[in-house]
């Protein structure tokens, strides 16, 4: 790829850190360190300022959702935040125009929830943290629900398992939006090993 990239991850109140921590650290190294054409990586929200996700961490948005330069990639995090916003018509908005915009909307754990709300997984495949599969399932019936697969890549949309699954997701989007090869600097880099039983 010779062109650059512009990602946002979605930071919002109740936000589960490390839905929003593990594809940043991933994301970021990869930007940092190993990408070899610009990437951009951007906190966005509703608004800029800080936000307190759902175990105290203030994250500090950059820049609201509405003013954000054009988005390839948006990861939107899960966590008890996510039950108002799958019930906000504005944010719901949003995230149609964006994948109509053409954005790749990328959820962890349960903002696979809110991408189901915004109608953007009718007829298929998603994922979602295994204790929300049937809640999922009940948002929309036509989704394909893939409880035990850590993550779900449909093209424009990729859905990730909870919590840390999200870190696995986003070595995934590395691999695909430059290489494997990048992907697994990137793991080596920040050690994230498989675990041993």
């Amino acid at each position: 790829m010779d062109s650059s990239l512009t990602i946002g991850v979605y930071v919002f109140e109740d936000a589960e850190e490390l839905d929003v921590v593990g594809p940043w650290e991933v994301l970021g190294f990869w930007a940092a360190h190993v990408a070899e054409f610009p990437v951009r990586l951007l906190a966005v929200g509703r608004e800029e300022g800080v936000v307190r996700c759902s175990k105290g961490l203030g994250l500090v948005v950059d820049r609201s959702l509405a003013t954000a330069p054009a988005l390839d990639l948006l990861v939107h995090p899960g966590g008890d935040g996510t039950r108002p916003l799958a019930k906000d018509g504005a944010h719901l908005d949003r995230l149609r125009e964006l994948h109509r915009q053409g954005t790749v909307l990328a959820s962890v754990c349960t903002g696979s929830l809110v991408l189901a709300a915004a109608g953007l997984l009718k007829g298929r495949p998603a994922t979602t943290h295994w204790n929300y599969a049937e809640r999922l399932a009940k948002i929309d019936g036509t989704v394909d629900v893939r409880a035990d697969e850590r993550y779900v890549d449909d093209g424009d949309i990729v859905t990730s398992a909870g919590v840390s699954a999200g870190i696995d997701m986003a070595l995934h989007l590395v691999a695909r939006l430059d290489s494997p090869e990048a992907a697994a600097e990137v793991r080596r880099s920040i050690q994230y090993d498989r675990p041993v039983s």
